[in-house]
This record gives C-alpha cells, sequence and structure tokens, in this order.
C-alpha cells in the first residue's frame, strides 16, 4: 500500500498497473511517437529503481530478471498474494486473528488502542483480500471485545453516537474519558482503604488511633451533655486578710462561674445543688448552692474592697435586648427521644 500510493504520487502508477503500450510490428513511428515511448520507459526505469529500493536483497535476487516495473509488481503479487484459492484461505486466517483480539484485563485503553493498530492492520490485509469492511466494523469488534467493567461504558457510547459516523479516534477518546473517571473512583476507594489512622488523635479521649465518633471510651447511646466533670475556676487570692472569707469572691477567668461565701447576696438560689470546683492552686471546694446576684452587689463588692482592682460601675439606663437574648438558657437535650444519631452528623 505503502508503495502504490508513492508510486501513484510520482504518476508512475500506470506503468506498473498497466505496463509501457506495445509497438506493432511494420508500424513505422513517428518522432513525436518515439519520444513519448522514451519516455516511457524511463519513467518505468525509475519506477523500477523505487521497488529495486523498498525490496529485501534475498527477494530482491528472484526478480532481478524482470523487465519492467509491471513484471517485478506482478510476480510479487503472485508470490505473497497468492491464487484465490490461497486467497481465500488467508483471508479465513485473517478474520479469526481479527475476533480473537481482546483487551486484556489491566490493560488501559491507550495500550489496548496501540495493540488496535495491529486490528487496523489486520483490516487492511483483509480489505487487500477483498474483504468490503469500513471503519464501523473495526470500532463494532473495539466494543465488543472490552472487558466487563467497560460495559456501561460501551452502551453509553452506542446510544449517545451514531456508530456510521463515530470516527476511530473520536471511540478512543470517549472511552478514555470514562476509563479516567473509573481510575478516579478506584484511587479514592483506595485512599480510603489505606488511610492510616495511627496518627490521628481523639477529640474525645486524646489517644491515637482512631475518630471521635468511634471512639470506644464514649457512650454511643447518648447525645445529650451532662456535666459530668469538676469545674474549674482558674483565679485564686492568696491574701485574703482584709475580708472574711463569707465576703470573699473568687472569679473565673472564663467568665461562666463565680464563687461567693455569703448567701444574703443572692437574688435567685437552688440550695439543692451540689457540686465541687478546682482551684489555680489546685485545691478544691464545695459548692452547696447556686443562684443569681442582683446587679447592685458589684457596688457592694466595690466599696468592701472584696474584689481588687475593681472599678466604679454605674448601671446603664439603655437595656440591649440583643444581650438578653445571647445569656438567655437553652432548653437541655432531651434524654429520651424517639430518634437517635448512631454517629456524629
Amino acid at each position: 500500500m505503502l508503495m502504490e500510493n508513492f508510486l501513484h504520487s510520482k504518476e508512475y502508477w500506470s506503468l506498473v498497473e498497466n505496463g509501457i503500450p506495445a509497438v506493432a510490428e511494420g508500424v513505422v513511428l513517428t518522432d513525436e511517437q518515439k519520444k513519448a515511448i522514451d519516455e516511457q520507459k524511463l519513467k518505468d526505469l525509475k519506477a523500477k529503481n523505487y521497488l529495486f529500493q523498498a525490496i529485501d536483497r534475498s527477494i530482491l535476487e528472484t526478480i532481478l530478471h524482470k523487465d519492467t516495473a509491471k513484471d517485478i509488481w506482478d510476480s510479487l503479487k503472485q508470490k505473497y498474494q497468492g491464487t484465490t484459492r490461497v486467497k481465500r484461505a488467508q483471508l479465513q486466517a485473517l478474520r479469526k486473528e481479527f475476533e480473537v483480539l481482546h483487551i486484556k484485563v489491566r490493560e488501559s485503553v491507550n495500550e489496548y488502542f496501540s495493540r488496535t493498530l495491529t486490528t487496523l492492520t489486520i483490516a487492511n490485509k483483509m480489505r487487500i483480500h477483498g474483504e468490503k469492511m469500513g471503519d464501523i466494523v473495526v470500532i463494532e469488534k473495539i466494543l465488543r471485545s472490552m472487558i466487563p467493567k467497560f460495559d456501561y461504558v460501551v452502551c453509553s457510547i452506542e446510544e449517545s453516537n451514531h456508530l456510521d459516523v463515530l470516527s476511530i479516534d473520536e471511540l478512543q477518546s470517549s472511552l478514555l474519558v470514562h476509563e479516567q473517571r473509573m481510575n478516579c473512583h478506584i484511587v479514592e476507594e483506595q485512599a480510603l482503604k489505606n488511610f492510616d489512622k495511627s496518627t490521628v488523635e481523639c477529640y474525645y479521649c486524646h489517644d491515637l488511633g482512631h475518630f471521635q465518633y468511634e471512639c470506644p471510651k464514649k457512650e454511643t447511646k447518648t447525645n445529650y451533655v451532662e456535666a459530668s466533670e469538676e469545674m474549674l475556676l482558674m483565679a485564686y487570692v492568696e491574701d485574703v486578710k482584709e475580708v472574711s472569707k463569707e465576703e470573699l469572691w473568687f472569679l473565673d477567668s472564663g467568665c461562666s462561674n463565680y464563687m461567693c461565701g455569703k448567701k444574703e447576696l443572692f437574688s435567685v438560689f437552688d440550695g439543692g445543688f451540689r457540686e465541687f470546683v478546682k482551684l489555680g492552686n489546685n485545691s478544691s471546694m464545695d459548692v452547696m448552692g447556686k443562684g443569681n446576684v442582683q446587679l447592685q452587689v458589684n457596688g457592694i463588692m466595690q466599696q468592701k474592697k472584696m474584689v481588687h482592682g475593681l472599678p466604679q460601675l454605674t448601671a446603664s439606663s439603655i437595656v440591649c435586648e440583643n444581650c438578653l437574648v445571647g445569656k438567655q438558657q437553652r432548653d437541655p437535650f432531651p434524654k429520651k427521644s424517639t430518634w437517635r444519631a448512631s454517629q456524629i452528623l
């Protein structure tokens, strides 16, 4: 095919196909006719030269006695294409070779299409031997030869494209896109399977090797918060000579809980509340109740110097609704519910 195309481009193919026109005996030629025949012989000589350069030496020795390019071509055609019976047998072998070609299990689309060049070569050989074969036959063969994991891809391509107008390059591009998507899913699954949790710190127990939602030390049946840990007050004053312990205030730097030893200062008091708190010097004390202290107590604390460095405070006449809403307590989580989550979020 390569040589045929080359000789066509050089305008020598008619000599290979038809030979040099023969001149009948006794016919007198004009100078013009003689010149035309000489030109044909020169072209034929050039065509022979191209053929000699392209043929292997071992084969060349069997055709050196051939006079014209047509004689050489016909001899090669007879040697390697054979008779009609031989061509039929060769065609059957090519058909079998064409049908058994399949993509391998771990072979990529690009690797398969590189091998499919073999399929195209076989298809071209089949065409040379008289088989009518268009690109659609090769495309259908490629689609048939894909392994099961490409089944949905093949269906998608067949439903979204007209195979009669689909080129082999377009088919390869489409298969590559689907293959890349499949590979992305496989990589993600493998990453999840192979994820090393040995460096993961649990936010609940702070041990390594697991997440908070799968912590073995955490009760999985409760989705509400209970105050089971001891409360911590960061502030502690060693010098308490100026005031009695009953009037001494312990202020929490976290602004969540304050301690007072004088019950009368509370406007609302719950004596049933029991707890203990840990101070900044690592000592502990019991909590005998909790409640709210009136605003004017700040002035008393300042006057009696119960808190060191407390400035003179004046109550504002402006009520900030947003501040009030922000300080409201929310309802507790129910301890019993019709439905519970199995893990966080």
